[in-house]
This record gives C-alpha cells, structure tokens and sequence, in this order.
C-alpha cells in the first residue's frame, strides 16, 4: 500500500489530482454531472494513493459538519464486533441466544435457537422482511427481536434487516460492558484522530448500531483508508487483516430482482460489495464509504438522494476510468478550474424578495385548526428581524424561534415541534443545529427552508397568506415515507 499514514493525528495529506494519476477534469466533471442530474450532495472526498485529491462541501455544510450516516453505521458496528473476536471475547459461530439469557423469549423459536452472530452479520437472520417496524414497538428493541420467529432457516437466505444490526451492538455491550462508542473510541476513533462522534441510542440506552451515527467526511474517509490498508494504520494493526478480508467478501447474496445492480452484487459483514471489484459501506440518502482497492481508491460521500444507484453510475463512469498507474501531467487549468468549483460549492438559498408585498401579513399569528393539525404544531408567527425574518412556532412545550436569512443560510438551533410523520432521527427534544433561509416567494407566499444540519434533511415551509387565512404547506427534500405534509389551515387571531 502506497504512503500509509504513520502519524494517527496528523492531517491527511494533500495532492493534486494528476500527481496522484487522476484527472482533475473527470472530478469537476463527476461533480457537474451531479447537479445537472439534480443529485443533491453534501460533501464529497476523494483518496487516491492514501492522498487527498479533492474536497468539498456544499454550504451550509461545512468539513466540521458531522453528519448522519443511516446504515453506513452499520459497517462500523460490525468492525466493532470484529476486534471483539480479534480480543476473544466471542466468536462468530457463537448461538446469539448465549449473550441473552435475560432477553430471551421463554420457549425460543427454534430458528432463533440456531441464529449465529455470523448470521447478523451476513443478513442471513432467516426473516424474509425487515423487523424493524415490529421490534421498534418494544421498549427493548433487543428483546423484541428475539422474539420474533423467522421464516427460514438462518443462514439460508439475504434479507436486509435492521434488527440483526441492532442485536450485534447489544452483543458488544454485553460481552465488553459498554456503548458502540466507549469500545470504538480507544481502539478505532482515537488511533485513526477521530474526535467529532456521537450515536443515537434505543429506549434503553443503547447505541441503534443500524443507524444513528454521526461523523464527519473525513472521519469516513479516514475509516474507508483503513480498510483500504487491510486495518493498518501507521505502525499499528487497528484490525486484523483476516476480518478486513472476511468481512468485505460477497458471504450472501442479495436477490438480483428488483434490486439496483450495485445492490445485487454481494454482502459480507455489513459491507456490501461494488462493481469492478470495490465494496462499500452506505447509508439511506447517499451516504457513501466505497473502497476501490484496485484503484488504491477510496470515495466518502454525504448527500439527500433518493436514487443512490445513480451515484455510483456517476462514479463508475466518470472517475473510474480517470485513473492511472503513473502520474499525470501538470493540468493547472482543469485543476484550476475544478479548486474553484470546489471552494464554491453550495445549496442555493431560496430565491424570492425581502420586502412583504403587504405588511399586513407579518406579526399575526395564526392557529392551526384542531381537527388537522400536525401533532404538537399549534401557532405559526412569521416576523421581520433585521435583514431576516424570525418564525415562531408554538407547539404543546411551548415557543420554538426560528431565524432565517435572507440570501444565505442562517445559523441557529432548534428543538422544532413534530411537523408530522418525519424520521425518528430527525425529531429530537433537544435543540439541534440548523440552516434556515426564505424569501417571498409571491404576493402572497413566504417560502422558507430549514435544514436539519446534522442529517441529510431539510423541510420547506410555503406559507400562502390570505388575509385571515393560512395555508401551510410542507416538504421534505428526502424521506422514507411521502415527501408532502398534509396542508394545514390557520386563522389569524385577533
């Protein structure tokens, strides 16, 4: 392997793309491709020979910007079993029900009787659908797991299966006595100079280890370079090199109907494999660790995407035949060319005018009626603020302050009322970071968009005014169920 970090803090180091044997015209032209694809991407890096050849953030996200992963989490809640083997504290063959004995049903089905940990983690639990929606009813997620029978045999078949994730997390608290992150910090994050971490948790306290981790793009890439170096990093063996080995191998393969063809070419422990001989951890909406060892290669992404197969199409079209054995020649231009585009990345603010065609429409507040309301959604108040607007919205717990620019995104924090049916990971109690920009959109509409920073998500709120009336309507950018909210009516009050 080709300049292998020898420092676990120190800064990855930088090239440009032709000194690396890649051209900087196939990346400004993978990056191109994206927006005309209309492909909303949130951060892109780019390793070639254990080098960093480009990078780039749309604001408002930002390279300090941790961001959630979905299921990339999954890879690293595998890794996390992976040392728990390399320190013998279990074994992949060990029955899932021996780390149990609290947990476990009564009379176990015998199909969970004979459930291995290699079973987790191949998606070989013997469901034929995902429990999530079943388990996720519990207050102990684990626990209800357990007590759901599967159809088939474990180790026959493939199904993608929250809850055979979330069970290998709960094993590692049990077999080391703490969290996801408490195990990985010393011996993963720490080594590798990953400080930025944190991992939603079940009802009892767990991290989900199928979801729920938060890092920033370096930080994935950084992971993804590990792999890459067959788990060494520096002088140290992190990981190794026969679990790297095993668990980005195809061990079960994933039905070929129906499924996206980077998705059909194999899965080993929660990695999944690639086309032209890569594989890859991924998380819902685009967020993406894919390893090339054959190109010395190593790809993080974030985004909202809902077709997550198109971003590979881009990458197997567009950079994996940009890069060479040897390096290239100087391209000041292109590479020019392609540092200017990347210094300038963004998500456009919402586009419209600052002054309220009539004044008349700022500072009511406005009641949603009962009988539609979203839950916990009350009041909206829409106010000018400076060269901005504050929008308040008044839910069960009280008022929630929202600022929002104009012509740029607006730092701030919010613990938002639940607009309706949106992801677990997005509602929070606590405030979290957010980027809010509107404008009036027309005479009578005021458009504002609000990004939940540490996620992929954003919601639009269109406010038509009518007087005594309002019409809310709501978008998610990205979402696992419809993007529109259901209109809501308000009355001014007087």
């Amino acid at each position: 392997m080709l300049n292998a970090m020898t420092q676990t803090q120190k800064a990855l180091p930088r090239s440009t793309p032709e000194a690396q044997g890649v051209s900087s015209a196939a990346i400004l032209s993978f990056i191109d491709a994206a927006a005309e694809g209309g492909l909303e991407l949130h951060s892109v890096m780019l390793l070639r020979h254990a080098h960093v050849v480009a990078e780039g953030w749309w604001s408002p996200y930002s390279p300090d910007t941790v961001h959630l992963l979905y299921s990339l989490s999954k890879s690293f809640t595998a890794t996390a079993i992976g040392l728990a083997v390399a320190e013998g504290r279990l074994s992949v063959n060990d029955p899932v029900l021996t780390f149990f004995p609290d947990e476990a049903p009564a009379e176990p089905h015998p199909y969970v009787q004979k459930m291995r940990v290699l079973d987790l983690l191949n998606m070989a639990t013997g469901h034929l659908d995902d429990t999530f929606e079943r388990f996720a009813q519990q207050s102990d997620w684990a626990r209800g797991f357990l007590a759901l029978p599967p159809e088939r045999p474990p180790g026959t078949m493939f199904t993608y299966n929250q809850g055979a994730t979330l069970t290998l997390a709960a094993i590692i608290h049990k077999v080391t006595g703490e969290g996801l992150l408490g195990y990985l910090r010393p011996r993963l994050l720490e080594p590798l100079g990953i400080a930025q971490a944190h991992w939603l948790k079940t009802p009892t306290g767990l991290e989900q280890g199928f979801s729920g981790l938060h890092l920033t793009t370096e930080a994935v890439a950084r992971f993804g370079q590990l792999y890459l170096q067959r788990g060494r990093w520096g002088e140290r063996q992190l990981i190794p090199e026969t679990w790297i080995d095993e668990a980005t191998r195809w061990l079960t393969l994933p039905s070929a109907e129906a499924r996206p063809v980077d998705w059909s070419q194999g899965y080993g422990y929660q990695f999944w494999r690639c086309r032209h001989g890569a594989y890859r951890g991924d998380g819902a909406f685009g967020q993406f660790c894919v390893v090339m060892p054959e190109q010395d290669t190593v790809l993080a992404l974030t985004g909202a995407v809902e077709n997550m197969q198109t971003v590979l199409d881009l990458v197997w079209t567009h950079l994996l035949p940009a890069m060479q054995n040897a390096p290239l020649a100087d391209d000041s231009a292109a590479h020019g060319s392609l540092t200017e585009q990347l210094e300038h990345l963004h998500l456009p603010p919402v586009q419209g005018d600052k002054t309220a065609p009539s004044e008349n429409d700022l500072g009511k507040t406005y009641r949603f009626s009962s009988s539609q309301r979203s839950p916990d959604l009350l009041e909206l108040t829409l106010r000018q603020n400076g060269d901005g607007w504050t929008i308040t919205l008044r839910g069960a717990d009280g008022d929630h302050h929202i600022r929002c620019g104009y012509g740029a995104w607006q730092e701030d924090v919010t613990a938002l009322p639940n607009p309706g049916p949106v992801p677990f990971q997005v509602s929070s109690p606590e405030p979290v970071p957010t980027r809010t920009s509107g404008a009036w959109t027309a005479a009578d509409t005021f458009t504002f968009k609000l990004y939940f920073l540490e996620t992929p998500h954003a919601l639009t709120f269109t406010c038509r005014f009518g007087g005594a009336d309002l019409q809310l309507e709501r978008r998610w950018n990205v979402q696992f169920g419809a993007l529109e909210l259901p209109t809501l009516t308000g009355v001014a009050l007087t």
